[in-house]
């Protein structure tokens, strides 16, 4: 290999390791960032030893229970030792690394259930949880009844746990995406998803103002505002981080612990540029449609297997997904805006089989339910996203082209990197790192 190539490789490796496996700069506490593999090894056995053989074991089912928590609890401490960081550093590196353990497990999971018949995988949650025979899908509330009564209190009535999720939710994912255009983008389109799969799941049955004023503007918007605004502080914080060591008051160590659970930098991210390439615009519809399928699944899994929304299932699910979500977005921004990253982060991976793995479990276990639609409706909706994804999108990105503003330039003007960005000596060493500037805003990687 000719060493332009050997160092245009070494580049790209630099690259998706970076993102891929993040190193934690600035090492504090040494002790809790080596690996103690031994001791590790030593303290697992001795707690399995201990449990395995101190336990009951004439209950079966309860058998079963401890050795499927063994398994995940040995495969959680290999996830610790052997998996990638991903692109976030804090709290801990290994906390991301159980995240990716738990995520190929619930991506093991799905495929195994994908192998299963409807019964198999109903006696399968029964066992988990036997109060599900009890629960019928029927039983659900009903939001779109009585559509003209649109006084105080009967808006007031709809405003339950769920318009709280909605806020709460678009804050955390305008934390993840951050770009204006592609959030609203988001929101819209999955209002037409709902009016769209309507006729197969009832509770996206919805009065026209409970969905376009109470969930678009008032729980959406507010949600995707408060989220930005977010950002807009993180961007404007100065991150100075002192060694815990260093730090003598009692309350300045507290402190400086629970600030370890926060970022330990925040850069501006730039999805679009105004000269991007079409490539990019595939790129971000692609995330649009994906976002969409995987809320969708979140659905059409709990009518399916019919289960509450408040269910144990479903909130854990919710939850896992929201965490893996969080790496997966930014290893896919990386791969999308930095042309020297060829490869898609671990992470991102995983959880487009989990995506299309819950989508598969849908499709084969739902046929009854799938029957009463058509194939033109799936693509009218397909249509229907990229279409509304490039409006949005390009809508915006031209707005800050023609109209820009002071805060447009500290979100939206990161740099836009070129492939020279690294200098090499003779022997393959970086021997100095500079960015092309097209503002006056640096590039990192933020946790």
């Amino acid at each position: 290999m000719e060493p332009r190539n050997m160092l245009s490789k070494r580049r790209e490796d630099d690259i998706f390791n970076s993102m891929n496996e993040r190193p934690v700069d600035d090492i504090s506490l040494e002790f809790f960032y080596k690996p103690h593999t031994i001791a590790l090894l030593f303290t697992s056995i001795a707690v399995v030893i201990s449990i395995s053989f101190t336990r009951s074991d004439e209950n079966i089912e309860d058998n079963y229970w401890a050795g499927f928590m063994c398994v995940i609890f040995f495969f959680l401490i290999i996830s610790v030792l052997a998996f990638p960081n991903g692109p976030f550093t804090r709290p801990h590196p290994a906390v991301w690394r159980i995240v990716f353990g738990l995520s190929v497990l619930y991506c093991l999971s799905l495929l195994f259930l994908l192998f299963q018949n409807y019964n198999t995988v109903r006696n399968i949650f029964f066992w988990l949880d036997p109060e599900l025979r009890d629960f019928h899908i029927d039983s659900e509330k009903e939001y779109g009844v009585n559509c003209s009564d649109y006084t105080f209190q009967r808006i007031w009535s709809t405003v339950d746990v769920f318009a709280a999720g909605h806020f709460f939710g678009w804050v955390f994912k305008a934390v993840l995406v951050r770009h204006l255009g592609i959030l609203w983008a988001m929101s819209i389109m999955w209002e037409l998803t709902e009016m769209i799969f309507a006729h197969l799941l009832p509770n996206f049955i919805e009065c026209w103002w409970d969905a376009w004023i109470l969930d678009v503007l008032v729980c959406n918007g507010l949600g995707i505002c408060v989220g930005l605004w977010i950002c807009k502080r993180l961007e404007m914080r100065d991150y100075k981080w002192a060694s815990i060591r260093d730090i003598h008051t009692a309350t300045g160590k507290i402190k400086r612990a629970v600030l370890q659970f926060t970022p330990s930098s925040w850069t501006p991210v730039r999805w679009l540029d105004p000269n991007c390439t079409y490539m990019r615009f595939v790129a971000i519809c692609q995330l649009v449609i994906f976002w969409q399928v995987s809320e969708l699944n979140t659905f059409f899994l709990k009518h399916i297997f019919e289960m509450p929304p408040s269910h144990p299932i479903v909130v854990g699910r919710l939850f896992l997904v929201g965490i893996v979500v969080a790496p997966s977005v930014r290893q896919y921004y990386t791969y999308v805006t930095d042309p020297r990253c060829l490869r898609v982060g671990t992470q991102c991976w995983v959880y487009g089989a989990i995506m299309v793995s819950e989508s598969l479990l849908c499709i084969k276990n739902g046929r009854r339910l799938f029957q009463n639609t058509q194939l033109s409706n799936i693509l009218f909706w397909l249509l229907l996203q990229a279409v509304v994804s490039i409006l949005f999108v390009w809508g915006i990105s031209q707005y800050h082209k023609y109209f820009p503003g002071e805060a447009d330039v500290s979100r939206d003007s990161s740099p836009v990197k070129s492939q020279d960005s690294d200098s090499y000596d003779e022997t393959g060493n970086v021997r100095r790192r500079h960015v092309t500037f097209q503002s006056q805003q640096g590039h990192e990687r933020s946790d």
